[in-house]
């Protein structure tokens, strides 16, 4: 996944949704310490985490790291500040509704628009989202399975103004039929799972 980002020494990413930061620590240690991670949460996504990031980044542990925990619709980052993006199976988050209403109304959008003036020329966004049949509403995949269509990845962040440069088949999974969600005992860990990458002219 790193290397895909073409992650490298001395640069500032985002890890959007971050949850305990298991990918955070792999970017804080390939930036450096003269390169700088945001591990970014909305704070219900820091309460599933539960104290994985305080594990992780305590005690100033990884000190390149800077933890965020605030709303998606009140994330605000510096213009023309990061180098790479990672969202590691949670972009379909921003689509999530469920009926419990342990989940905010999440404007993908809204999000984007946030993170592309944030993003240096040339800078990359990698986005790992488990697969959703074609031709699925977003909202209802997501609630449901937690997957998304790859081609609705592909068409919000073009239509925030990246460019869609390729993919990787790294994840990818034909035994995945996308009939199941994610967390069923049959596939986890073992779902077909689209990589892209996009970047900002």
């Amino acid at each position: 996944v790193l290397t895909f980002m073409e992650l490298r020494p001395d640069q500032n990413a985002l890890d959007y949704f971050a949850a305990a930061g298991y990918y955070t620590e792999l970017m804080s240690r390939v930036v450096g310490p003269n390169g700088k991670v945001i591990a970014y949460n909305n704070p219900e996504y820091r309460k599933f985490s539960q104290d994985g990031p305080t594990k992780r980044y305590g005690n100033n542990r990884l000190p390149n790291v800077t933890e965020v925990t605030t709303p998606v619709e009140s994330v605000q980052l510096e213009p023309a500040s990061l180098d790479a993006v990672l969202f590691m199976q949670g972009y379909h988050d921003l689509y999530w509704r469920p009926k419990d209403g342990s989940w905010p109304q999440t404007d993908p959008a809204k999000a984007l628009a946030q993170i592309v003036p944030a993003l240096k020329p040339g800078a990359v966004v990698v986005v790992v989202d488990h697969v959703a049949n074609a031709g699925v509403e977003p909202t209802e995949s997501a609630t449901a399975m937690h997957r998304i269509d790859p081609a609705i990845i592909k068409r919000d962040f073009e239509a925030a103004g990246l460019k869609f440069e390729s993919e990787s088949p790294a994840f990818a999974s034909s035994a995945d039929d996308h009939s199941k969600e994610v967390f069923d005992k049959a596939i986890r860990h073992k779902t077909d799972q689209v990589m892209y990458k996009f970047r900002k002219s």
